[in-house]
Parts: C-alpha cells; sequence; structure tokens
C-alpha cells in the first residue's frame, strides 16, 4: 500500500504545476491511478486467500465461499454434468473432502478481467467474504470516473480533466484501497473466514447421527 501512494502521491503533484505539460500528466495520473486501484485490488485478496490457506483448516471449518476455491472443478461438475454416475461421484469427492485440510487452488483465483468495475470488484469481494455494501455508494465513481476515463485514456481518446478533479478522484480512490486494506485486515484478525463454531456442531452431529 505504502509505495503505491507514494506514486500516485508523485502524481498528485505533478498536476498542481500548471504548464504544457499538466494535461497530459494529469492523463497519464488517471492511468496510474486505475492502475494501483486494480493491482492493489487483485494482490491485497491474493494475499489474504493465501492467509486463509496457510491456516492448517478443514474445508468443514471454513465458510462456504473459501470451500469454493479448493473444489471449484468438482463443483462446476455438479452444476454442469448431465450424467448421474459423474455428479455422484463428485459429489461424494465433495463430502468425502469436508473434513480434509483445505487446499484453495490460488492460481487464477482472483481475475480482475483487466477491467475493475464495480460489477467485477463486488464479485472479488464477495467471492472471499468482504461485505460490499459501504463501497456500493461508491459505484459510479469506479464505473464513470475512474474505469470510464482510464478505457478513455487507454484508447487515445482526448480526456481534457482538471488538476482538482484529479486530486478527488486519487483521494476517493485511495480511500476506496483503504477501506478494503482495513476490512481484510480485520477479517485475518478476527478470523472471520471460518464458520461459525455452532454451524461446525451442527453439520458435525448431523452427519454422525443414525435413523432411530
Amino acid at each position: 500500500m505504502g509505495w503505491r501512494i507514494r506514486e500516485i502521491s508523485t502524481f498528485r503533484i505533478a498536476s498542481k504545476k500548471e504548464g504544457a505539460e499538466q494535461k497530459a500528466l494529469i492523463r497519464a495520473g488517471v492511468a496510474m491511478v486505475y492502475a494501483h486501484w486494480e493491482g492493489f485490488i487483485k494482490s491485497a485478496s491474493e494475499n489474504y486467500l493465501n492467509f486463509v490457506n496457510n491456516q492448517g483448516h478443514r474445508y468443514r471449518d471454513l465458510k462456504t465461499c473459501f470451500v469454493v476455491f479448493g473444489m471449484k472443478s468438482r463443483l462446476a461438475l455438479l452444476a454442469d454434468s448431465r450424467k448421474s454416475k459423474a455428479t455422484i461421484e463428485a459429489m461424494d469427492f465433495v463430502l468425502a473432502e469436508l473434513d480434509k485440510p483445505a487446499k484453495m487452488v490460488l492460481s487464477s483465483a482472483i481475475n480482475t478481467e483487466s477491467n475493475l468495475t464495480s460489477t467485477v470488484f463486488a464479485n472479488i469481494a464477495t467471492s472471499i467474504d468482504v461485505p460490499i455494501d459501504r463501497y456500493e455508494t461508491k459505484f459510479n465513481l469506479i464505473d464513470e470516473s475512474l474505469v470510464g476515463r482510464r478505457n478513455s485514456i487507454a484508447h487515445g481518446e482526448y480526456l481534457d480533466l482538471k488538476s482538482e478533479e484529479f486530486l478527488q478522484l486519487a483521494d476517493d480512490v485511495l480511500t476506496l484501497m483503504r477501506w478494503y486494506k482495513t476490512d481484510l485486515e480485520n477479517a485475518a484478525s478476527l478470523a472471520s473466514y471460518k464458520r461459525p463454531a455452532a454451524a461446525i456442531i451442527a453439520a458435525q452431529i448431523g452427519g454422525n447421527s443414525t435413523p432411530i
């Protein structure tokens, strides 16, 4: 986070200096702010998943969204297969794995689609159990002020953005990144990736019960 803030600050300072290069630097700054938005969300999410993966918990102990990262291929088979045998085998595999240490498939686990819109962001956040409620007020900012402008610049279109507008955009995006950083740190420290103990006990009782 630190080096990203420093790099964005370089463009913040440059955007305040009037002159022939100011507008070009502001356009470059918008592209840089977007790059750090996408890069931070992706790397922070991957690091958090890696942290959860290294805790040594069983699948049964984790919230469903994290179980998905370890069993996605089998779950996909359950959803797509029309063959009863394949479906049953996939379900047997899932049930048999619940008491084993979770092993998540982290390669390509977080996909920003090279276009981190509010929809893509919400999907990533939900996939690792980060509540998106307060981010929703910033969805228009993400889509229009950030991603929309970045795409225009990337496509070679001219964008006339005033220094004050760029400074506000940079501040808003840094706020979003800080929110996400805090959410992940809190989730890690509170172990909120774990299934509530009551749910685990209920599942174990249900799994061990015998007909009367």
